[in-house]
């Protein structure tokens, strides 16, 4: 290898979130500190994964001359359990970050650059010897089934370390992971005798380090460079892509012989959700970097293989790259924080660990003595759980049963305890101790995972691990005076979400008033299937009653149960449940009930629901929060469209009236203003909402904004309606290439939208109007109408292909 071409730049991204999921229905309820976006995974995808996947490199004009998937050219990691998340939700972006990883292996030399990590982000060194290896062997087995290989590194939760951990990694075939430069001990060269004392300051980070284990294994170290990587971070070098590429071509030893690696991590979320645009600078520094002879893209692996180590290091233990304080900042209240209240501490930080650790040791020996009653062996079921985490369906759950349960084995036994180990580790997701506040999302969300524990331990072996946890959390203080303690914040936060078949049932019952065909929803993650079905309506009024069995698709457990909901208009609905009601006491309730809500007796037809079903009532506040949202828009959509209908008769009427007074300079009472100000924005939205770009439409909605001199109401949601309805338009355009009619009427509607001042998001739109010019450039034929209109399209959306 040449001196001039053995100097290689590596940019690592760890892209990650902690699971957001309510632990019972395995979805994200809506996060209000998320607006406009249903929840904070939705919105740092729209502002950073998503970006990556399609980053623009500019002109001098700050126009788009490029656009490129810059995972392709990176070294990452993603989170699983953000994976899992985004196959669902973000499936663009999802099969963008599989196919970086392909492109990876062409470009550096068979070596991909996605990196596995850590199952759900456990700091290792705090956790025990079994839950290290399956975090371990959870995140190999999931990157497998994702990315089609094995992996060749693994990212551990904040780089957090210690031997054991790095035994465990070797012991499952990991050959690197990253550290950062301040959890470097010594090293050495291979062969010499004598350790050198190294420190952040004075490690040499440009080169690959082999650790050799206790076990006689080894595993090989890269120390990132910790001044550019905190420059990227907290500095303010994404502010320029230039300086960003220069600052890693300027750490280069030209001097030197050896092969050198200059390579920096960082949270991937850096690239445009905590920087905006960082994505644009991150393109910008890998096309400059590309251009420039002296050095070479490449990634941990294809380094590796290039320049195997010729040093060793011993490591640090207990330390991490985000606590100067080794690990404290995950169990004690060592001074780390992100910048809370004045006179806050992290004092809970203990007691809540030492609180899980205690739940966790408890339900392990519950798993065991219960377990080997019904598996072969439960920690190599549990190891091997992942397949069925990955998938559920029948056929991983019935192969899962074949490997590992014991003949006559009830499966809703065998899942309840694997669900409950499962649970007992993401309760160690290390965002639960990261920042300030126990009462924080991320720390209610672990107590809510530990709360699923109880839950499972209890259903498991009929025992209480409640009153105990309770009385633990207790000496977690929170610095929120109306919370006092994790105790209270578990009671207040906590045992709301909690969810039981009980539970499941009333949301069908209610949510059935709204569904077309409800006999069989499925409600997230459990199914229902209804033995007797029976739906009436008088007006607004309806009843509903049926018999229904719910059944959880996780744990496999069901349960029957007989149910009557009234719904008296709005949002006022009456329900009652019982999961002991005789099918002959069901049929004579039905009879009575149905006969009273014909005759149109309202108080027998509840007076009949009490008799049969007691006092105990639920209403709409019992629904899951998404869905409560749903039936409570529309309900308000229908009162909504019955004030627009009588506010547009008022503009309809009174319109040549108010031209009048205009014309005669009287001034126009306000009650006018704000009726057409209502009509004018409800026009727009439907504009934009339309199939069809009608500009005659929107000119005249323009105009008469300017002539009452009324506003826009709500910039935000129409910015987004616009942005939808633009790329459903280039969509046409895409499918019907020769008609220049389209492109002209979308062309049309630039101007307009400045007009209303309204700021689309365009990042779509520009993806499929450079797609559309790639596979144009190879074309001959169009008409010369046709290419200027879509050139102009190119400058309306800050597009030019050359």
């Amino acid at each position: 290898m040449s001196s001039h071409s053995n100097k290689f730049i590596c940019i690592h991204g760890h892209f990650y979130q902690p699971p957001r999921e309510n632990a019972w229905l395995e979805v994200i309820e809506v996060q209000d500190s998320a607006h406009p976006y249903h929840d904070w995974n939705e919105r740092i995808t729209a502002e950073c994964y998503e970006p990556n996947a399609t980053s623009r490199i500019l002109d001098e004009d700050q126009v788009i001359r490029d656009i490129i998937n810059n995972y392709s050219k990176i070294s990452f990691n993603f989170g699983p359990t953000l994976l899992s998340w985004m196959e669902v939700y973000a499936q663009e972006t999802y099969f963008a970050i599989l196919e970086a990883d392909k492109e990876s292996i062409r470009r550096f030399g068979g070596h991909g650059s996605a990196m596995a990590q850590v199952y759900n982000h456990m700091i290792l060194p705090l956790a025990n010897a079994r839950d290290k290896e399956t975090q371990v062997i959870w995140g190999i087995r999931d990157f497998e089934s994702r990315f089609g290989r094995e992996p060749e590194g693994m990212w551990l939760a904040e780089t957090a370390v210690d031997i054991e951990t790095l035994e465990a990694l070797a012991a499952n075939g990991i050959q690197f992971t990253v550290l950062a430069p301040r959890q470097a001990k010594a090293t050495r060269k291979i062969g010499e005798k004598n350790w050198d004392e190294v420190n952040e300051r004075s490690v040499n980070t440009k080169r690959a380090y082999r650790c050799n284990l206790p076990s006689g294994k080894s595993i090989n170290l890269f120390f990132y460079d910790g001044d550019i990587s905190q420059g990227i971070a907290f500095n303010g070098l994404l502010n320029d892509g230039k300086r960003f590429a220069e600052s890693l071509l300027n750490a280069i030893d030209q001097h030197a012989d050896e092969p050198q690696l200059i390579h920096v991590a960082t949270d991937g979320e850096t690239y445009g959700h905590h920087h905006k645009h960082g994505d644009m600078a991150l393109a910008f520094c890998l096309d400059y970097i590309e251009k420039d002879e002296r050095v070479t893209l490449t990634n941990y692996s294809q380094f590796l293989s290039l320049a195997p180590p010729t040093h060793e290091a011993q490591i640090i233990e207990n330390t991490s790259w985000s606590c100067v304080n080794g690990i404290e900042r995950w169990r004690s209240d060592c001074g780390c924080n992100s910048g809370g209240g004045e006179r806050w501490t992290q004092q809970w930080r203990k007691p809540l660990r030492e609180s899980l650790d205690w739940l966790r040791d408890a339900v392990a020996e519950v798993f065991e003595r219960e377990g080997s009653k019904i598996v072969r062996d439960p920690w190599v079921a549990r190891n091997d759980y992942i397949s069925v985490v990955l998938k559920r369906n029948e056929t991983t759950t019935e192969s899962f049963l074949k490997i590992h349960a014991l003949p006559d084995t009830q499966p809703s036994r065998v899942f309840r305890l694997m669900e409950m180990q499962r649970h007992s580790m993401l309760m160690y997701t290390s965002c639960g101790w990261f920042f300030d506040e126990v009462s924080g999302i991320e720390t209610t969300q672990v107590m809510q995972y530990a709360c699923r524990v109880v839950q499972l331990a209890n259903q498991t072996n009929e025992v209480d691990y409640e009153a105990e946890l309770l009385k633990r959390l207790e000496q977690a203080p929170s610095n929120v005076s109306a919370h006092k303690n994790a105790a209270l914040v578990y009671e207040k936060f906590v045992l709301p979400s909690r969810i039981n078949l009980k539970r499941v049932g009333m949301h069908f019952a209610v949510s059935s008033i709204f569904e077309e065909e409800p006999e069989s929803l499925t409600i997230f993650n459990y199914s229902t299937s209804s033995e007797s079905f029976v739906k009436k309506a008088a007006g607004e009024q309806k009843l509903v009653l049926g018999i229904t069995t719910v059944k959880s698709m996780v744990t496999r457990s069901e349960r029957k149960f007989a149910f009557a909901v009234i719904y008296l208009g709005k949002h006022n609905i009456i329900g009652n449940i019982s999961l002991d009601m005789e099918a002959d006491n069901f049929a004579g309730m039905q009879f009575r009930m149905i006969k009273a809500f014909e005759e149109g007796r309202l108080g027998d037809v509840i007076g009949t629901m009490q008799m049969y079903f007691g006092p105990e009532k639920y209403t709409i506040w019992q629904l899951f929060s998404d869905e409560k949202r749903k039936i409570l828009d529309l309900i308000s959509q229908t009162s909504m469209a019955e004030l627009e209908s009588s506010l547009r008769k008022s503009y309809n009427s009174d319109y040549q009236l108010i031209t009048a007074l205009s014309n005669n300079n009287i001034p126009i009472p306000n009650a006018y203003k704000t009726t057409f100000e209502y009509i004018l924005n409800a026009d727009l939205v439907n504009t934009f909402k339309s199939d069809r770009i009608n500009i005659k439409e929107m000119e005249r909605i323009s105009g008469e904004l300017v002539r009452w001199n009324l506003k826009i109401e709500d910039p935000g949601k129409l910015s987004r309606l616009a942005g939808e309805s633009i790329l459903r338009e280039l969509n046409r355009i895409s499918n019907e290439r020769d008609n220049v009619k389209r492109v002209q009427r979308l062309n049309r509607m630039f101007p307009l939208l400045d007009k209303f001042n309204l700021d689309p998001n365009l990042h779509k739109s520009q993806n499929l109007y450079f797609q559309i010019s790639k596979e144009e450039q190879k074309k001959e034929g169009r008409l010369p109408d046709w290419r200027d209109q879509f050139t102009l399209l190119g400058k309306n959306l800050g597009v030019k292909v050359r």
